[in-house]
């Protein structure tokens, strides 16, 4: 791990932290002392930095997740941002990186036109990385001490994929999975199926997963219906899925801010 910046943002005590783990970029923000709680994240571009963010705009996600832990009775969240290997060099390494990889190598057939062959997904390695090598860093550095039942992991569109394939590939190393506009029209009804059946169905698992209303979010009803249909005859009761749809929001960092603090709750609330 080599350290790169340290900059401050309104509304986040003290200093985000930039490092590098073999050219992946992590921003990261840990309370004085550490945290007994986890908050992985995707896209960590948009998490924390604006400089950085797609379209100006963050998550909000840091001053969202204190006021609810604190709302809570709980210490803020580490909260870790994992930057996608999009660049000039790469510029289609973001879908190589979230890309539900399985998936599509099981048979899944990408429902819409891709600029990405199976054979140069790296899904399996993303989601290995964050898990093996950079979560257990960053918990040693700040000196947390944390455990499945108190680490979740949140993503938007591709980075929902990413999230609900965390979910079905490291269920023991997190239990909450936050996905938010999950991207399925990357495999249509297909790839719903596919991963929907494939979450396991474990008392410890809570799954959370969400669309708007605007937009790209508008052609996403059809595939959250059937996921969200799927999951109820699969047994998933409200305490461990909860599927919500947010009027007038849309496919971008702006909505996703907007609302972000109701999966944080469902995550932090006991």
């Amino acid at each position: 791990m080599e350290s790169a910046r340290k900059y401050q943002v309104r509304g986040i005590p003290g200093y985000v932290n930039r490092v590098s783990f073999d050219k992946t970029i992590v921003d990261y923000w840990s309370p004085s002392g550490g945290s007994d709680h986890l908050l992985l994240a995707h896209d960590g571009q948009n998490i924390f930095d604006r400089k950085t963010a797609s379209f100006i705009y963050t998550w909000q996600l840091a001053q969202s997740a204190i006021r609810i832990a604190a709302e809570e009775g709980k210490k803020a969240p580490l909260i870790v941002g994992v930057f996608h290997s999009s660049s000039p060099v790469d510029p289609h390494g973001r879908g190589k990186d979230l890309t539900p990889e399985d998936a599509f190598r099981d048979g899944v057939k990408p429902a819409i036109p891709t600029q990405v062959s199976i054979d140069q997904l790296r899904g399996n390695s993303y989601l290995e990385k964050i898990f093996h090598v950079i979560a257990p860093a960053l918990v040693n550095e700040t000196h947390s001490s944390v455990t499945p039942e108190t680490t979740a992991m949140i993503g938007s569109s591709m980075g929902g994929l990413a999230t609900l394939n965390s979910a079905i590939r490291f269920h023991d190393n997190f239990h909450t999975a936050l996905a938010l506009s999950p991207h399925w029209p990357l495999g249509g009804n297909e790839l719903v199926d596919w991963m929907v059946n494939k979450l396991p169905n474990r008392e410890h698992l809570k799954i959370w997963m969400s669309r708007g209303t605007k937009g790209l979010d508008k052609t996403y009803e059809p595939f959250q219906d059937r996921a969200d249909q799927l999951m109820r005859t699969l047994g998933w009761d409200e305490r461990r899925y909860q599927s919500k749809v947010f009027h007038r929001t849309s496919h971008n960092e702006r909505s996703w801010a907007s609302y972000v603090h109701e999966p944080l709750r469902f995550w932090l609330k006991d």
